[in-house]
C-alpha cells in the first residue's frame, strides 16, 4: 500500500513554464554583488529586486503589473550607503519590506500602494546593532512585527521592529560566518547552517542550542538548511568531491540522516524553497539555469524526485511567490521570479487538471496575512500556529492588512542615529506647523483686501 502511495503522486506531472516576454520585467541591472541571498522578493502586490546602484545600494519595488521594459529612471529605495544584501516583504503587511546591507543596518521601509512615484531616502525604522554587514533577514512567520538578522559579525539579532530594538541577541553560539538562518512553521524554533560546519536548532527567545549536527556535508561550501513538515530539516549542501547533495534529517536524531542524495557537479549553492500545503521542496541554484523539485513525505525513501524546469539562461536570484499570490482556478502550485543579467522573469508551477472547479488537493487551507501573536507576546514566550485562510475564491482579502506603527517615543532609546532622525522628525512637524500658520496669515491678508478694495 504504501509504496503506491508514493508513486502515484499527484504532483508527478507538474510543470513548470516561462511567462511570455510582455509579462516579464525587462532592462533592469540587477545587482553584481556575489552574496548567497535570493536578491529577490515577491508578494501578491510588488516584487523587489536589488539592483546595482553607484554610491551605495538600491533595490527596486515594482507593482506586480508594471511589466515589460523598467524606464532607467524608475524610482528606487536607495537609503543604505553600502550594497543591499537581503530583502524580505512582511509576511503580515505587503506593503512593508526590510533590507540588510553592507553598512552594517537593517532598515524597514513602506511602499506606497500603487508602486514609488519618486525615490524612497528615508526608512520608517532604521534598526543598527550589527558590526559587520547583515546578509541574511527573516521575518517571524506568526508574530507581528518580529524580524531576525544574521550579519558578518557572526551574531543573530531578533527585532522588536514596532520598538526599533533589538530584543534577543545570539552572540556567543556560531563561531563564524552563518550561512542560512530561517523559522519554523510557527516560529517557536530557529535552524541555522554555519561555515564552522555545524547545522544548528536554536530556542529563538533563549539563544540556546537546542540539538546540532556537525558536517551535516563533508564538502566545505556553503549549507543551507530548511524546516519542511513534522518538524524535519532539510538541508542542501557539497561532498567531499564538491557534489551537490540534499539531505533530511530528524533533529531528535540528529546522527544519521534520513536520507541523503547526490544530484550533480555543480557549484552553485541551492536554495530551498519549500510548500508546507503541498509537501513540496524546490531546489534552485544560484548561477543555475534549471529548478528542481522534490516530494517530502514520512516514508522511506523520504525525498521523492519529482522533476526538473530549466532553460537556457541562469539565474543571479530567485524569489518566491506566497501561496496566497498564486491563481487557484490555473492550478498553478507555486511561482517563481527569475533574475536574469538584465530582466525578472516569472516561472509558473502548475498541475495539469482537465476539470474547470476548484482543486482542494492541492489547494488544503494555506498561511494568510493575519499574524497570530504580537510581538511583545511572542517574546514572553507565547507561540501560536498560522491563521489559515481557503483559497477557495481565488484569494479574497478579508482582513485589512495589519497596519504597521511605530511606537516613536520608544524609538528614542535605539542608537544616536536614530536619536538624530527623531529630531528630524519634529523639527518637520514644526516646519509644517509654521507653513499652516502662514497660510492662515495670507488667507485673512486677502480677505482684508478684497474688503477694502470693494469699499472703494
Amino acid at each position: 500500500m504504501s509504496r503506491k502511495v508514493v508513486r502515484a503522486s499527484k504532483f508527478r506531472h507538474v510543470f513548470g513554464q516561462a511567462l511570455k516576454a510582455d509579462q516579464c520585467y525587462d532592462d533592469i541591472r540587477i545587482s553584481q554583488m556575489t552574496w548567497d541571498s535570493n536578491f529577490c522578493s515577491v508578494n501578491p502586490k510588488f516584487v523587489a529586486m536589488i539592483v546595482d546602484a553607484s554610491g551605495g545600494g538600491a533595490f527596486m519595488v515594482l507593482p506586480l503589473s508594471k511589466t515589460g521594459r523598467i524606464d532607467m529612471s524608475y524610482p528606487t529605495v536607495c537609503g543604505h550607503t553600502g550594497p543591499v544584501l537581503d530583502i524580505e516583504f512582511c509576511p503580515h503587511n505587503d506593503n512593508i519590506i526590510a533590507s540588510g546591507s553592507e553598512d552594517c543596518s537593517v532598515m524597514i521601509w513602506e511602499i506606497p500602494d500603487g508602486g514609488l512615484t519618486t525615490s524612497l531616502t528615508d526608512p520608517v525604522v532604521k534598526l543598527e546593532g550589527h558590526s559587520k554587514r547583515v546578509g541574511i533577514l527573516s521575518w517571524h512567520p506568526t508574530a507581528h512585527n518580529v524580524l531576525m538578522s544574521a550579519g558578518c559579525d557572526n551574531v543573530v539579532i531578533l527585532w522588536n521592529v514596532a520598538h526599533g530594538e533589538a530584543v534577543v541577541r545570539i552572540d556567543s553560539v556560531h563561531t563564524d560566518l552563518i550561512y542560512s538562518a530561517s523559522w519554523n512553521m510557527d516560529g517557536s524554533r530557529i535552524l541555522t547552517s554555519c561555515k564552522d560546519k555545524f547545522l544548528r536548532v536554536l530556542d529563538p527567545r533563549k539563544g540556546t542550542v537546542l540539538s546540532e549536527k556537525e558536517k551535516p556535508h563533508e564538502g566545505s561550501r556553503p549549507v543551507r538548511g530548511v524546516f519542511v513538515s513534522d518538524g524535519k530539516i532539510l538541508s542542501t549542501g557539497f561532498s567531499r568531491m564538491s557534489e551537490r547533495q540534499v539531505a533530511l534529517w530528524d533533529p531528535n536524531n540528529f546522527k544519521e540522516p534520513l536520507t541523503l542524495q547526490e544530484l550533480d557537479t555543480s557549484s552553485g549553492v541551492l536554495l530551498p524553497f519549500f510548500d508546507p500545503d503541498t509537501g513540496i521542496v524546490y531546489l534552485c541554484g544560484k548561477g543555475d539555469s534549471s529548478i528542481r523539485y522534490f516530494e517530502v513525505t514520512d516514508e522511506a525513501p523520504y525525498v521523492h524526485y519529482l522533476s526538473m524546469y530549466s532553460s537556457k539562461e541562469s539565474q543571479k536570484g530567485m524569489g518566491y511567490m506566497p501561496k496566497r499570490g498564486l491563481e487557484v482556478n490555473k492550478c498553478e502550485i507555486a511561482r517563481f521570479y527569475k533574475l536574469h543579467e538584465r530582466k525578472c522573469e516569472p516561472i509558473v508551477m502548475t498541475v495539469p487538471r482537465k476539470s474547470d472547479l476548484f482543486q482542494e488537493d492541492l489547494y488544503p487551507n494555506t498561511i494568510g496575512p493575519e499574524p497570530s501573536v504580537e510581538a511583545d507576546e511572542w517574546f514572553q514566550g507565547k507561540d501560536a500556529p498560522p491563521v489559515l485562510i481557503s483559497l477557495k475564491d481565488g484569494f479574497v482579502a478579508t482582513t485589512k492588512s495589519k497596519e504597521f506603527k511605530v511606537h516613536k517615543s520608544l524609538m528614542k532609546t535605539t542608537t544616536s542615529s536614530a536619536g538624530s532622525h527623531q529630531d528630524h522628525s519634529g523639527e518637520v512637524h514644526s516646519l509644517k506647523r509654521e507653513v499652516k500658520d502662514l497660510k492662515a496669515a495670507i488667507e485673512e491678508l486677502t480677505k482684508r483686501v478684497s474688503e477694502l478694495e470693494s469699499k472703494h
